[in-house]
């Protein structure tokens, strides 16, 4: 059993909030760590999947009349987006009685309907949170090349070996397609949508390019865009924003693309191994993805996070604005022994960040002059905590 970092802030915002909305992917552990959540308090856990759960939502208000001393954890509660209404006033009605905290849980596999309608109905009485992959934090290894190769979902990460741990992945995937991701939005050809993946899989770490991808899958390029807003919506895929500037360069403003989860990564390009990785030509961009999507689930909500790159060549793979003016430029190298290109020192002279930093895939920290600090991952994500 790993413990997840995230427990402590979920247990927070429940002592401060009505309602908390734990969002997702599937098979993320959102259910067993909300079940975590519950044995510690009085609690109720209905799985809106299941008919006899989701029957006792009919009249909600009833159910939670006689549940009003319990924490009601809803699970999959996107599928019946109906429910905010009335919890709503349950929620008020509670607030008169004198309950404030602590009433709802919510528990979503994706943030379309989700957000969409608690931000109508549950304004200024409801929190997010959304919970990740295992991070390298999480797992605490200094050799951590098992959690990039597979990912970092439970059930892939703590497979029984690499084949146990593909084919788990296989099977996820090939369920999103043909089940979950047809129950969420319009109807899109399961085919074509893993197409679509895999050349997202492929283009690891590139700008979006709509209409070099419509053209690979034979349709117009605001269809790609939407396909893109579905995976983005599903928290399947990261969109990194371009950074802005006033400086008067011509900036690249196409966003950067990277599945979020290294392991579905590798299994939509059939890597299954540590050594078919380091043979693929996605090797870089890989190993950046899986670098920028650990730094982004470790930071404060308030940190601000793009890249930048102008058309002269000079880029910084991830901008973070610590506080405003506090700029950390972080360059992500694959090698043991990274060497600084010329478009870093240009994008840092653009820039003026305070903190130039190059992580590695080594453990030892070492400058490299011009104030850049060559760093491993596990040693950053201890440094950005503590900012």
């Amino acid at each position: 059993m790993i413990d997840r970092h995230l427990q402590n802030t979920l247990v927070e915002l429940l002592d401060s909030n009505p309602a908390v909305v734990l969002m997702g992917p599937r098979q993320v552990g959102k259910t067993t760590l909300a079940r975590e959540i519950a044995a510690s308090r009085p609690a109720i856990y209905l799985d809106l999947e299941r008919p006899s759960d989701l029957a006792k939502t009919t009249d909600i208000e009833a159910y939670c009349q006689l549940n009003a001393d319990k924490l009601i954890i809803l699970d999959e509660v996107h599928r019946v987006p109906e429910i905010f209404a009335p919890v709503r006033g349950i929620i008020d009605e509670l607030r008169r009685s004198g309950r404030k905290t602590g009433q709802f849980l919510f528990l979503g596999s994706a943030s379309i309907e989700l957000l969409k309608q608690s931000s109508e109905t549950l304004a200024g009485r409801i929190a997010y949170l959304e919970l990740a992959t295992f991070t390298v934090p999480e797992i605490e290894a200094q050799d951590f090349n098992e959690l990039w190769i597979r990912g970092g979902f439970p059930e892939s990460f703590l497979a029984a070996g690499n084949k146990k741990s593909m084919q788990w992945r296989q099977d996820f995937i090939r369920t999103y397609l043909e089940r979950d991701i047809p129950q969420l939005g319009p109807r899109i050809p399961a085919e074509t949508l893993r197409r679509f993946w895999t050349m997202l899989a492929h283009n690891q770490g590139k700008t979006f390019n709509a209409a070099s991808l419509a053209r690979g899958l034979d349709v117009k390029g605001v269809t790609t865009a939407r396909y893109l807003d579905l995976m983005v919506d599903l928290l399947l895929v990261r969109r990194l924003p371009a950074w802005t500037s006033n400086l008067g360069r011509r900036l690249v403003k196409a966003p950067k693309i990277y599945i979020r989860d290294s392991g579905l990564c590798h299994t939509l390009l059939r890597i299954g191994t540590i050594d078919d990785l380091l043979g693929h030509p996605v090797l870089g961009g890989s190993w950046e993805g899986f670098v920028i999507e650990n730094i982004l689930n470790s930071i404060q909500d308030d940190i601000q996070a793009g890249y930048y790159r102008t058309s002269g060549g000079a880029e910084i793979d991830l901008v973070l604005e610590i506080t405003p003016g506090d700029l950390w430029a972080v360059e992500i190298k694959r090698s043991s022994a990274p060497k600084v290109s010329k478009g870093f020192y240009n994008a840092c002279e653009d820039l003026l960040p305070k903190r130039k930093f190059v992580i590695h895939s080594g453990r030892d920290t070492f400058p490299l002059g011009d104030d850049i600090l060559a760093i491993s991952l596990p040693q950053f994500l201890r440094k950005i905590h503590n900012a």
